[in-house]
């Protein structure tokens, strides 16, 4: 009955919720002549302790429901290359430092899909603060977190682990816990979000908004739109923010802390502490993305990779899980809601030519969404899928 009902379920965002449908027999394969892994799923989910939990109980092995295949582990990876640094310091002051960071913004989209910025407003007391303040929820007892555990796409503050847990195209789980606000236009109130990070992600987020929106005018400007053109084209803006605790592994190598994906969104700002783990994909190598003291990290999202028509780049990206030291991420995204906006995203007609025609079918946001979530993070871009 349980594997059955594994079969069977599939996130709905509309209804905020899983949803069960009929298609019985589209992944019975990934389950078959294979150990309970239903049932280990289940266990695990059931403490509503997560991964920390785990680590916590004094485990030395990684438990088999987070052991990836061979195929799909950490083999090698290279470190010796600049990784794309734009320093923002000066860019409302001077026209000429404008157009020189618009080149260098919309040149690190075009060949990285990944960039670093510096000197871009947000104090680094403010994100001090906000790594401290995550990392001190994801730290605190089993039995307070408890409260805000969920496997609900509808609520505002969402405390799990691996919210693609129970796909089924999903090789194994990750080594990590997550939670997740909606944060703009309409956050949690402040007795909905956690004591422990609520204040400084509320103080985080209206810094993170404003330099969300400078950088969307930069891509904007990149591809040779008017300035607000990205973000007046949705009808719902709106930022999410996610946070990511890897707590150390016993054995790094069988495992990941987040597997290769791209994201779904126009862009991802993304704070990162000094541990380190997160690694890029460009032509074809993984390449580490060095922390930098008061650096933040953005790149771009499909729905810009589709917009721009492939100018801009959606790159794939993984988090690998360490042994010593935990890790902690911010990451928050800027896009359309979508469960407001039925609009179509398509190609942006200004971009076309007859030499450069549209590559991609139109979608909304919640289609495109709904089929990331049920297809999980199994190391393809769901772009493929909507190529023409």
């Amino acid at each position: 009955m349980v594997k059955d009902l594994y079969c069977h379920l599939v996130y709905d965002i509309r209804e905020k919720k899983m949803a069960v449908y009929s298609k019985k027999d589209d992944f019975q394969a990934t389950i078959q002549n294979s150990y309970d892994k239903m049932s280990d799923l289940i266990a695990f989910d059931d403490t509503k302790a997560g991964v920390k939990g785990l680590v916590d109980s004094g485990i030395n092995k990684v438990p088999q429901v987070f052991i990836l295949p061979p195929k799909y582990r950490v083999k090698t990876c290279e470190t010796h290359i600049s990784f794309p640094v734009i320093d923002l310091k000066g860019i409302d002051e001077d026209p000429i430092k404008y157009k020189e960071i618009v080149d260098k913004v919309r040149d690190a989209s075009e060949t990285w899909g990944f960039f670093q910025v510096v000197n871009h407003g947000i104090p680094t007391s403010i994100l001090e603060k906000t790594l401290l303040g995550t990392r001190q929820f994801f730290e605190q007892d089993t039995e307070i977190k408890k409260q805000y555990y969920t496997r609900d796409i509808g609520e505002k503050v969402i405390y799990t682990s691996n919210l693609d847990l129970y796909s089924p195209s999903v090789p194994a789980a990750s080594w990590r816990d997550s939670i997740f606000f909606f944060m703009a236009p309409n956050p949690p109130s402040p007795q909905e979000f956690p004591t422990a990070c609520g204040e400084i992600l509320m103080d985080y987020s209206k810094y993170v908004t404003e330099l969300g929106f400078s950088l969307l005018e930069l891509l904007s400007e990149g591809l040779g739109l008017d300035r607000s053109y990205l973000k007046d084209y949705m009808d719902y803006c709106h930022q999410s923010c996610l946070c990511h605790y890897y707590p150390s592994c016993p054995q790094p190598e069988l495992t990941m802390g987040i597997s290769q994906h791209s994201d779904t969104e126009f862009i991802t700002v993304l704070l990162q502490d000094d541990i380190g783990g997160l690694q890029v994909l460009h032509q074809n190598q993984w390449f580490d993305v060095p922390p930098i003291r008061g650096a933040l990290v953005v790149n771009i999202g499909d729905f810009l990779q589709l917009m721009s028509n492939d100018k801009y780049m959606s790159v794939e990206h993984r988090a690998i899980a360490k042994k010593d030291g935990s890790r902690m991420s911010v990451a928050c995204f800027f896009g359309e809601n979508p469960l407001q906006s039925s609009k179509l995203y398509e190609p942006i007609t200004e971009l076309l030519s007859e030499d450069n025609p549209p590559k991609y079918h139109a979608t909304t946001v919640i289609d495109y969404k709904n089929y990331v979530l049920n297809k999980g993070l199994d190391g393809t871009s769901a772009l493929l899928s909507y190529k023409i």
